[in-house]
């Protein structure tokens, strides 16, 4: 491994090992874990609008609208116009309710790997300073 007193390149290197691991255990299913972490917040939230699922997940709305459409394309989301004609929601489809069913499972999966590679009180040390890092913002 090459090493770099760049905190930036670390991180983004051990971001793209992670998504790595995630990514992995979800292949089957024809996902990334960007596509299942943008399914289960809408999941989690209802029928957000774009701009309130942009916010949730720290996204500019161009990156967000572009991440929505590709799951659109594959049937797993719906647009509608929102109150503001401006403005649209976004839910989930029946098939993306029955695929995230079967990937949480799979996420759980990833997710212990790094819990037994960091131990609990390591990710608990991660999560505290990745907090301390989204700060910057």
């Amino acid at each position: 491994m090459i090493q770099t007193p760049c905190a930036c390149t670390r991180v983004r290197r051990a971001a793209r090992a992670l998504t790595d691991v995630y990514d992995d255990v979800l292949q089957p299913l024809g996902l990334k874990v960007t596509q299942f972490s943008l399914l289960r917040t809408i999941a989690r939230i209802g029928s957000p609008s774009l701009t309130e699922l942009a916010g949730e997940m720290a996204l500019d709305r161009s990156t967000l609208g572009r991440n929505v459409g590709v799951l659109q394309r594959k049937g797993l989301v719906r647009l509608s116009e929102g109150s503001d004609l401006r403005e649209h929601t976004v839910s989930l489809s029946p098939r993306a309710r029955r695929l995230l069913e079967q990937a949480v499972p799979l996420w759980q999966q990833a997710q212990r790997r790094v819990e037994h590679a960091l131990g609990v009180q390591g990710v608990a040390v991660l999560f505290d300073a990745l907090a301390k890092l989204e700060e910057l913002r």
